[in-house]
């Protein structure tokens, strides 16, 4: 009796893995973190996924929720704040708040989408619930932290999406340059305000400046009715 032939596949390459929300939104992110959020379009998640674009429509429905998706997947990665006390609760807020900005920096494309978006991922969920837990225990009213918590977060999305816009852009260098520069130059006698506080305009670093901003808006949301 022959021996039984084993059979020999005809694939010249193995099977596709199966796609899955997951799989897409990981080479999503493998995508911006490699090329930018420019580059991750339909067709070249296809291509990474060896599937057609069409198919990618069913895990998610356009490049909105994708990039509402990319968001919540980075955020995954924030560290949120436990049980607070009330007289730490605004600094951790700061710290939380400037912990996401810088976050958002490395990527600005995305900052400035999610800047029109209204992103609704489980982990952007657990940070608005951070945020509005730490302004509750910092003594802030309840409409006050309902409101607030928009204003920080809408602050904080749109300052990273320009710090990154000027870091990504030689333009924008160029144009910081000019700016600085005629202020340096300003005659006193023609600018007074400019020549009085000269200094300090150019004063502190990024993130001091940044922790100086949430803790303004803290102060005023806290004063607003």
């Amino acid at each position: 009796m022959s021996p039984r032939r084993v059979p020999v596949s005809r694939r010249d390459r193995p099977a596709k893995a199966l796609l899955s929300r997951e799989s897409v939104v990981a080479a999503a992110l493998r995508v911006m973190r490699q090329d930018g959020l420019e580059r991750v379009t339909m067709r070249r998640l296809a291509t990474e996924l060896d599937t057609g674009p069409a198919s990618l429509y069913v895990y998610v429905a356009n490049m909105a929720e994708l990039h509402g998706a990319l968001l919540d997947e980075l955020l995954d990665g924030l560290k949120l704040p436990g049980k607070t006390r009330p007289a730490e609760a605004r600094t951790v807020l700061v710290d939380l708040l400037c912990d996401y900005t810088t976050l958002l920096m490395e990527y600005p494309s995305l900052a400035r989408s999610v800047l029109a978006l209204w992103p609704s991922g489980p982990n952007y969920l657990r940070l608005i619930d951070s945020i509005l837990g730490l302004l509750l225990t910092a003594g802030f009213g309840h409409r006050q932290t309902a409101w607030g918590v928009d204003v920080l977060l809408q602050h904080a999305t749109a300052s990273a999406a320009e710090h990154g816009t000027r870091a990504e852009s030689a333009e924008a260098d160029g144009e910081t340059y000019l700016l600085v520069t005629a202020i340096e130059e300003a005659p006193a006698a023609d600018y007074p305000n400019i020549g009085l506080l000269r200094d300090e305009l150019f004063s502190g670093t990024g993130g001091e400046r940044l922790r100086w901003q949430f803790a303004a808006l803290l102060e005023g949301i806290a004063t607003a009715g």
